[in-house]
């Protein structure tokens, strides 16, 4: 039985297409373009200059204040002191991101209903974020520190060993 496209002149315009392709350029194996996700990069708070600080901080409030009230966040999940709880700031500005990434105009518009799910499951992380003391002003948590906890000397004879078996 004889298909449809047997003759070689049948396969002639698709022959066309492929021989004007500049493939030539076109390396599958390198991984070096722009893998950055559409709509946002994360910020790396530690690693701000104090003049990327300063729009990095305003736009994250602006959105916190946004998002806070259209959603009808309680105190008790966000206080008004948020920007002094780290941890917080941490799980708000990763919600911020993703919020943006989104609603980028590259999504291909699922974007959004699963921001929303992010949202509604965020909810626990915050609370884990946030013990709820500031209720009535802000309360300062002692944060962690490592100062004088770390013996050097024992430190560096772990680190020399990978450790791996």
């Amino acid at each position: 039985m004889k298909g449809e496209y047997d003759d070689d002149e049948d396969w002639a315009p698709v022959e066309d297409l492929i021989g004007g392709l500049d493939l030539d350029p076109f390396d599958p194996l390198n991984r070096s373009g722009n893998a950055a996700a559409p709509g946002s990069r994360a910020v790396r708070w530690r690693d701000l200059a104090p003049e990327q600080a300063r729009v990095e901080w305003n736009t994250l409030r602006q959105w916190v204040e946004w998002v806070t009230t259209r959603f009808d966040v309680p105190v008790s999940l966000v206080p008004n002191c948020w920007w002094q709880h780290p941890a917080l700031v941490e799980e708000l500005s990763a919600l911020h991101v993703a919020w943006r990434t989104a609603y980028d105009q590259q999504d291909s518009g699922l974007g959004p209903v699963m921001w929303l799910e992010r949202w509604h499951n965020a909810k626990a992380r915050l609370r884990a974020a946030y013990p709820g003391s500031c209720n009535n002003g802000h309360q300062p948590i002692k944060r962690r520190t490592w100062t004088d906890i770390t013996d050097q000397d024992e430190w560096d004879a772990w680190a020399n060993d990978a450790h791996g078996d």
